[in-house]
Order: C-alpha cells, then sequence, then structure tokens
C-alpha cells in the first residue's frame, strides 16, 4: 500500500492528463480501503423523481435512504452526471463561459456509517496537496455557521479539523443555502464544507483578498470538492433527529480539478476537452479563438457531444418527450450552432464520436461498447434536423429582414415557421436573441390555439343525438369468453362523417371487441329473424363500444343475434398473440433494452415497433423467427388473469407497454415466458397461431424500428410466392438442379466482366494521366497540372492517385462536368507540398462554395461535387489561386 501511495505522489503534477488524475484519485482512495465502483447510468431509469443522474450520491440513495443496506462502509468512483433540467438548467450557459457544461463527472468517497468528519477532511488535504501538490496558500475551507431555526449550533468539529491544515484566515463561515446539504423535504440531511481554489494570478490576488471572492460566483475562485456529513434525518414537521450511523458523501468536480492541476482558466482548456476542440477545428477548418462566436459554437459542441453520446450508451434515444426531448433538444442545439457558425451543411456530431469513445472509452467501457449504435442514432437525428434547419434558418433571415425596422417577429411568421416547416419556436427564439431581435410569443400562442381548433373541426363528426330504445344500462364486453350474444339495442344514433352517413348502435352487452391498443375492431352481423346486418366495424368512444352498422335495423326492440366475424377475428388475435411472442424473441435475441413503441394488429398481418439502434441482420431475423415459431409448437396455453391489482401485476413480471395507460386493476396475458398488461383478444395457446414469418424490418425514426409479420394462412401464402419465385429463377437458369451454383457461375463471369472493364478504365487513367503530364505549366516553383474534360469522378481521382506517385511539387486540379451533368472538382497535392502546409481538403471546400456543393478528403486528395455548372470555371481558378498563390 506503501509502494502504491508512492507511485502516486512521484507523478509530474504539471504533466498529469486528465485520464492520470481521474486515476490517481481512485488508487488513492483505494489505498484508503474503499471499494472503487463502476458510474452507475447516467440516465436514470428506476426513480420517478429524476430523469437523469444529476449528482455522485444518486446510485446510493436507497442506502443512504435506508431502503436496503450498504454494501460496502467505503466507496469511491467517478460519475456521469447530467444538468440540464428542473433547477440545474444551465443549458444557455453552456460554451459561452468557462465552466457550465451538460454532462460533467464528479470523483466522489463515500462512508456508510464507517469514518466521519476527520478522516473525510484529513484524506480531503492529503489529495489536494501532498498528492496533487496544490498550492496550500490557494485553498479554503468553509463550514457551516449554525442554524437557529433548526436548532443546529456551527460545525465546531469541521472547523476544529480544517484548523489542522488552514489558517483561520481562510476558514469561512457558510450559511444554510451553501452550507447545509439535503435530500429532499424530508431524509438524511447535514452540513457540508466546500474546498475552494483561488487561480487567479498572484499580482490579482495581491490587490484582492481570495476569501472575499469565495461563493461570489468570480470563474476563477471556485469550488472544488464538497464534504457533505449527513448526520440528521429531516422529519415531516421538518424537525432534524440525528441519525443512527453517520455518513459521508463527497463530491469533486473532475472537469474543475483537471483545470486547477493543468494551470488552466478554463475548463474547455484542459484535455479533458482541447482535443475534442482540436478535431472540430480539424473537421470545419476553422482556428479555435475561444472569444469568438466560432470559439463559443466549438466550445458547445465539445460539451455536447458528450452528453449526447453518453445518453444513447446508457439507452436514452433522443425522442419528443421526456428524457429524451432533453437528449434531442441538446443534440440540436449543438447542430445548429456547428450549422451557423462553423460551416457544417452535414452530419458531424456522428464523426466526433470516435474521438470521444478514444479519450473516454477506457474509463467507461460502456461508450466503446455502443460505439456503433451512437454513431448511427446521431446521424439519423442530425440529417433531419438538418433538413429543417437549413430551410428554417433561411426563412428566419427573411422575417428579421422584414422586422429590421422593430426588432420584433410577429406570433404568425414565428408560427408559420413552427407550423409549416418544423421550426422548433424556442430555435426560433434563439437566433432572434443573438441578432437583437424579439418574438410575439402571445400572438404566436394565439397562432398555435387556431391551430389546434383546426385539428379539432378537421376530424370532427356531425353526429345526431343519441335516441334511447331502452333503458341505459353499460354494455357488457363477452368477447373474451364468445363470439356470439343475444343482445339488445340500448340506443343509436346517425352519424356523418366525410360526407357518408353512418349508422351507430350501442348494445347491452357484446362480443365484439372496439378498436383500440392497436388491435382493429371486430366486424360481422347481427340478426333478428329474417333481417340480417352487417356490422362493419366496432369503435370505442369514451370506453363505450359502438358498433357500426350498414343500414339501420327495421325493429330497434328485437332481441339480436351478435356474431363476430369468427375467422377475421380469429386471424386477428393469432397475430395479437404473436406481437406478444415477437416482443420476448427480439428481447432475447437483441437485448433487453428492446421496448415495444407502437403496433397495428389486423387480420392479415401486423406490424410491431420497437426500441433498437440498428438494422436487424439476417441471422438475427431468422434467430427472431425460429424462437416465435419453437414458442408456437410448444403450444403454450394461454393464461389469463382479469381485474389485477395494477402493483400485483407488476410483480408477475408483466410488462405495461409503450403509449397505455392503465388502471388500479388491468389485464395480463401470459404465454411462457411472455407476460404483459395486455386488454386485447389472444389465441387460445400459441398452437393456434400456426405459423410465424417476418416480411420485412425497417426504420421508423431514429432508435425506433419496425417489423412487419404475419401468421396462419397468410404466412403459408408467403413461403409459397417465394417458392414459385426460386422457381422462376430456375427456369431462368435452365432448369439448372442446384440454382445456387447456376447464379455463382453468372456472378463469376460478370466479375471477369468486371475485372476486364477496370483494366480498361485504368488504361484509360494512365493515357489520360500521360495527357496531362503533357501539358503541365510551372507557377511559384509549382507544376500545376489540370484536366478540364473527364467522364467521371473515379476516373479523375485514378488519375490524381497515379500522378500522387510520379512526381513531386505538383498539384493536380480536375474541374469537369460528369456524364451526369454534375460539376466535379478534384484536387491532388504531393506529399513535399503538404509538408509545405497545403490541404486540399481546405482548398477544396473554398472552392466547392462556387459550384454549390461541399466536398472534402484528406490534405493530399479531395474531392468536390454540386449543383451549379455555371460557377465550374471560377471555382477552377479558384484553386488554380489557392495552389499556387498566383
Amino acid at each position: 500500500m506503501l509502494f502504491l501511495c508512492q507511485i502516486i505522489i512521484d507523478i509530474s503534477i504539471s504533466n498529469m492528463t486528465s485520464k492520470e488524475i481521474r486515476q490517481t484519485f481512485l488508487d488513492f482512495f483505494a489505498s484508503k480501503g474503499h471499494t472503487i465502483v463502476p458510474s452507475a447510468p447516467m440516465v436514470v431509469k428506476n426513480d420517478p423523481t429524476l430523469m437523469f443522474t444529476n449528482a455522485g450520491m444518486n446510485q446510493f440513495k436507497d442506502w443512504f435512504l435506508g431502503n436496503e443496506p450498504a454494501k460496502y462502509q467505503r466507496v469511491a468512483d467517478s460519475q456521469k452526471c447530467l444538468r440540464v433540467s428542473g433547477k440545474h438548467n444551465d443549458l444557455e450557459e453552456v460554451g459561452h463561459d468557462t465552466y457550465h457544461h451538460t454532462m460533467f463527472e464528479m470523483l466522489g468517497n463515500w462512508s456508510f456509517g464507517d469514518y466521519f468528519k476527520k478522516e473525510a477532511i484529513q484524506w480531503g488535504w492529503e489529495l489536494l496537496t501532498d498528492v496533487f501538490k496544490l498550492d496550500k496558500n490557494r485553498l479554503y475551507a468553509t463550514v457551516f455557521e449554525g442554524s437557529e431555526a433548526d436548532g443546529v449550533p456551527m460545525d465546531e468539529e469541521a472547523r476544529r479539523e480544517w484548523l489542522k491544515y488552514l489558517p483561520e484566515s481562510h476558514i469561512i463561515l457558510g450559511n444554510k443555502h451553501d452550507n447545509f446539504w439535503e435530500m429532499g423535504d424530508t431524509g438524511p440531511c447535514g452540513p457540508c464544507s466546500e474546498i475552494h481554489i483561488d487561480l487567479r494570478s498572484d499580482e490579482e490576488r495581491a490587490k484582492v483578498d481570495g476569501v472575499t471572492l469565495v461563493n461570489q460566483g468570480h470563474h476563477l475562485v471556485i469550488e472544488i470538492w464538497n464534504l457533505v456529513f449527513m448526520q440528521f434525518n429531516r422529519k415531516a414537521n421538518g424537525s432534524l433527529e440525528p441519525l443512527p450511523a453517520k455518513h459521508v458523501d463527497t463530491g469533486m468536480g473532475f472537469e474543475r480539478l483537471c483545470m486547477a492541476l493543468q494551470g488552466k482558466q478554463s475548463n474547455y482548456d484542459t484535455d479533458v476537452f482541447t482535443d475534442m476542440i482540436d478535431a472540430i477545428s480539424a473537421l470545419c477548418g476553422k482556428k479555435y479563438e475561444p472569444e469568438t462566436e466560432v470559439g463559443v459554437a466549438m466550445r458547445v459542441i465539445a460539451d455536447h457531444i458528450r452528453a449526447i453520446s453518453f445518453s444513447i450508451a446508457d439507452g436514452q434515444l433522443p425522442s419528443n418527450v421526456k428524457a429524451g426531448y432533453v437528449i434531442r433538444r441538446i443534440l440540436r442545439r449543438a447542430v445548429r450552432y456547428g450549422y451557423t457558425f462553423l460551416g457544417f451543411k452535414e452530419p458531424f456530431l456522428c464523426r466526433l464520436v470516435p474521438n470521444l469513445v478514444a479519450q473516454m472509452g477506457d474509463a467507461f467501457p460502456e461508450l466503446r461498447k455502443q460505439n456503433e449504435l451512437i454513431v448511427r442514432v446521431i446521424k439519423e437525428e442530425e440529417e433531419a434536423f438538418l433538413r429543417t434547419l437549413d430551410k428554417g434558418i433561411r426563412l428566419m433571415d427573411n422575417i428579421m429582414a422584414k422586422a429590421a425596422d422593430t426588432k420584433k417577429i410577429s406570433g404568425v411568421d414565428a408560427f408559420t415557421l413552427y407550423d409549416t416547416y418544423g421550426f422548433p419556436i424556442d430555435l426560433s427564439e434563439l437566433i432572434a436573441r443573438e441578432n437583437g431581435y424579439t418574438i410575439d410569443l402571445a400572438e404566436f400562442n394565439v397562432e398555435l390555439e387556431k391551430q389546434k381548433q383546426r385539428a379539432r373541426n378537421a376530424t370532427a363528426i356531425e353526429a345526431g343525438d343519441w335516441l334511447s330504445v331502452g333503458p341505459d344500462a353499460v354494455t357488457e364486453f363477452v368477447g373474451y369468453d364468445t363470439m356470439t350474444a343475444d343482445v339488445n339495442i340500448v340506443r343509436y344514433r346517425t352519424v356523418k362523417a366525410k360526407n357518408k352517413e353512418q349508422i351507430q348502435l350501442v348494445f347491452d352487452r357484446t362480443p365484439f371487441y372496439g378498436e383500440m391498443g392497436g388491435e382493429v375492431g371486430d366486424s360481422g352481423w347481427i340478426s333478428a329473424g329474417d333481417e340480417k346486418i352487417a356490422i362493419i366495424n366496432t369503435i370505442k368512444e369514451n370506453g363505450l363500444p359502438i358498433h357500426i352498422a350498414e343500414r339501420m335495423p327495421s325493429d330497434l326492440q328485437a332481441t339480436f343475434k351478435a356474431e363476430v366475424d369468427a375467422e377475421r377475428r380469429i386471424c386477428i388475435q393469432n397475430n395479437h398473440s404473436a406481437t406478444h411472442l415477437l416482443h420476448a424473441a427480439l428481447r432475447k435475441v437483441l437485448g433487453t433494452h428492446v421496448e415495444q413503441k407502437g403496433s397495428f394488429v389486423g387480420p392479415d398481418s401486423f406490424r410491431f415497433d420497437f426500441s433498437h439502434y440498428e438494422k436487424m441482420s439476417h441471422e438475427q431475423i431468422l434467430e427472431v423467427e425460429r424462437l416465435v415459431n419453437k414458442m408456437i409448437r410448444a403450444n403454450a396455453q394461454l393464461q389469463e388473469y382479469r381485474d389485477v391489482p395494477i402493483e400485483e401485476a407488476r410483480n408477475m413480471g408483466a410488462m405495461a407497454l409503450f403509449g397505455e395507460k392503465y388502471g388500479n386493476s388491468v389485464r395480463v396475458i401470459k404465454f411462457g415466458d411472455s407476460i404483459e398488461l395486455c386488454g386485447g383478444c389472444h389465441a387460445p395457446a400459441t398452437g393456434a397461431i400456426g405459423f410465424f414469418r417476418i416480411i420485412s424490418e425497417s426504420a421508423i425514426a431514429a432508435g425506433v424500428r419496425r417489423i412487419e409479420a404475419t401468421t396462419g394462412f397468410r404466412a403459408e401464402i408467403m413461403v409459397d410466392n417465394m417458392e414459385e419465385t426460386i422457381g422462376a429463377i430456375r427456369e431462368m437458369l435452365n432448369n439448372a438442379p442446384d440454382i445456387l451454383t447456376a447464379i455463382r457461375k453468372t456472378v463469376d463471369s460478370n466479375e471477369s466482366y468486371r475485372k476486364a472493364m477496370e483494366a480498361v478504365q485504368q488504361e484509360r487513367a494512365v493515357n489520360l494521366k500521360n495527357s496531362v503530364k503533357a501539358t503541365a505549366q510551372a507557377a511559384n516553383g509549382i507544376t500545376l497540372m489540370t484536366l478540364r474534360k473527364c467522364i467521371s469522378m473515379e476516373l479523375a481521382r485514378n488519375v490524381a492517385f497515379l500522378l500522387h506517385s510520379e512526381t513531386t511539387a505538383t498539384a493536380f486540379i480536375a474541374a469537369f462536368e460528369s456524364e451526369d451533368s454534375k460539376p466535379c472538382l478534384v484536387l491532388m497535392y504531393t506529399d513535399d507540398l503538404v509538408a509545405q502546409g497545403k490541404d486540399a481538403g481546405k482548398d477544396i471546400r473554398e472552392a466547392a462554395k462556387l459550384i454549390q456543393g461541399g466536398g472534402g478528403g484528406q490534405k493530399f486528395l479531395a474531392t468536390a461535387g454540386g449543383k451549379n455548372l455555371d460557377g465550374l470555371a471560377e471555382a477552377a481558378e479558384v484553386l488554380v489561386k489557392l495552389a499556387t498563390g498566383k
């Protein structure tokens, strides 16, 4: 243990990287008998009071509350935290100052009924001064001054401990707001002692005493560590009582600690962020200058990519609701800054993920594990928002120009952006504010309400009054147990919807299932005597089953025999039961992150939407099909539990589905391992489903995929059609007995032709290269070679590669119209020119503006395409000037 401590102490503090700082903290507390635990997920899954982990103690909440025993007496970790909502809403400050962040790390050590103030303060001081070698004269400690209202005296114990290390002038008494920490309105709480550091220059410190700036908002006199001593329990009446066991809960801002140890005056100047800022700078081709809009944008992106990536890695996808909306808002803020100030017109955040993984993947392996997932989700979100952003910002510019005199944008214009173009109102406000404009939000809200009214009118129906036939009664649904029943009409009405008249009937009891939860409504017949009337559909309105009939019965007082179309219902319920089996199979094959996000169950097929972040492989689809069909063959009997208390259902392991609302009593459907809350109709046993086939698997939103599938007879037809297709292919191959071999021969023949074509292309490239070399010109010590006619970008690139390998001090420029009438640019610099500072990627991006396009590549070779042929000649001239300096 002593050897470990010596290693820590011998580290060169001035050269410590952020990785070394984090590890030194953990190693130090490991040497003090602490168990090092991994960070809890940043996204909170099982606490309705929190969307995100916003403090290091969140994962130990139940230990502090006594809901479960502490597994360890001493713990230390580095916890991922996110603060962008609720009272911790600093989003608009992020990037504009030196220390606000969305995602941040909280280094912490905890004692659960073990050590207390003496050790916490002693070890805090030892780590900061003996191990990290911080200047003792720059450190201050705050101590709780006491509260007469709570009957708590000054924390003399903490003050006495601090006097062992600090002069009295560096110990500051703090009030209840700053130095008494509470978990909530009730529960464990206690005084805390903050450690602050003064990072100002010696000259500034000589002018103003640092003690006067503690907790005064100075960006260089900052709190780096908070030691919380939980020794009381706040009761419901507000009084405090001593806890039987005292705890320590500390939190140190990792980014601030790195700033102090690396001698910086901004968190963004530490290596926590500099590598990412350098990567952003390289991507956009702009220099990082902290005090400019470009600098702010780079800081925003460097911060936000962390919050977005960690959230996705922890299972929270961007969406329009709750935690997902927070992540989408952060992502869109980053995209907007990149678009406006850095010139990014294509997805770029996704290209930064590998840099983040390289930097933080060792400390947080979930990043490396979910790397591909993170990239895919971010890219989809960027592509969707860039389409909105591009058009919206141009429209916003026009709107601001129209309101230049008043600097006030009308609510009508802001609403048009929102309603017609999907441009978020908070983004409109942000752009307006940055340009000195305001938006008439009152008028915007009026327009928003008008829109809601229009939507209501669009779905309005012209309904006649309900006419009673017999005494009103609550309709009894008997359709779970039977598909026929004797019924009486309770009431009826005529309804006009979309210029069609419907007859709507309500029965005293019904076997017809009303459309709900994704399952279509039943159809069938009612009959009395010789009269038989078709029931076209069954819907629910305010919980009331309403039967849509083809015509009005002649005798409303008759008792009718109601018959559900049994063949259709059986297909529907088989498909519905198959969605449950599919859900269970997906979770087994893809992982427990899979959750149902919606469904539609009809008689012929069904669709099932679920959370997943990448396209399913062919093997995964086959495995899911096999699992579902295995469950079908097992013929698991339907186990149905009606009117089960919701808590009892949850204890059974029943899954609540996306978008469903559940009352105090629910219905539980169980087939083998599949247990779900569901109100729909189901097969009596899985064997009744017969056969299951997946029709398609596709993406419908970022992180949400859709499977379309079918069962039974329809699945058999699907297989028959596949057999017919295979038969047709066999005929095309002259009834070859081995289709695969025949196809392989055809492919091989095509491959031979392709290679021959490649040889021709290579020969063409060599000829074109020789032609280009023959017309080379010298300019400012550079050999300039140009190509103005070419059939394809690929051919021009091949010429560039040949010239690159054969020449020195050469710049090659191709500017031509491709076969499909698109302007194309290719720029190549030989390695010696690149060594002198030439950058093809940077230069071609500049020229690409003239052809209304974009491009990029490496420093030695870059390409660009565009839309504007008229700008091709000027783009070529720009490349010549950039290449030769003339």
